[in-house]
């Protein structure tokens, strides 16, 4: 293949929506992070965190800023990289009887297979290419060892906010995964969310 041929096949994925093939195991995810309020937030102790790298605190202002650098193909490499290490943490801090262990492992099985999907609906091309210097640099620090993470980049969160920064970044990146044609809406958008919540709330509290 020509560096030409290698361009215009890039540019070609990069500019495609999200491929049939996602939205399925997707979707699955979707349904299991639905969950997420009962298995990471009322099973665990009050304000309970675990320590996570700084990267992993992936949320949808993070997305806003990579996306003046980056296509949404090379963010979704990035977001199935973060989660990855996100559910490990959390998988890592529950003991084998805790009643969220099962959830959190079928959570994870379910993310595994989503990213074997993501990876076949991409041609091995795609994975090669050099990534933009901000990406590459989350990327690095990412993958390099534990005892070599400065003590400045860890940051403690709840199981809850980082599943929930997990479900809401999902939505904005694989967003035709979601949006029906009569109805789009602005998954990339924290108000979004912060109305979604409020109207929870509301209805939780009407039916109390």
């Amino acid at each position: 293949m020509s560096k030409v041929e290698g361009l215009l096949l890039l540019v070609s994925v990069q500019m495609a929506q999200t491929p049939a093939s996602m939205c399925t195991p997707l979707k699955t995810l979707n349904y299991s992070l639905s969950h997420r309020q009962q298995y990471m937030k009322h099973n665990f102790p009050i304000n309970y965190t675990i320590r996570v790298h700084s990267y992993e605190v992936f949320k949808l202002s993070n997305i806003s800023t990579m996306r003046l650098q980056a296509e949404d193909l090379v963010l979704q490499r990035l977001w199935f990289l973060v989660n990855q290490g996100v559910l490990k943490k959390i998988i890592r801090v529950l003991p084998e009887k805790h009643p969220s262990r099962s959830y959190a492992s079928e959570l994870e099985r379910r993310f595994k297979d989503a990213e074997g999907v993501f990876v076949q609906s991409h041609p091995a091309e795609v994975f090669q290419q050099e990534l933009p210097e901000t990406i590459q640099e989350a990327w690095d620090h990412l993958t390099e060892e534990p005892d070599r993470v400065l003590e400045s980049r860890w940051r403690f969160a709840t199981p809850k906010a980082l599943l929930d920064n997990f479900c809401h970044t999902m939505h904005c990146l694989f967003s035709e995964c979601f949006c029906s044609r009569e109805q789009q809406q602005n998954y990339c958008s924290a108000s979004y969310w912060r109305k979604g919540k409020k109207k929870k709330n509301e209805a939780e509290r009407t039916a109390g």
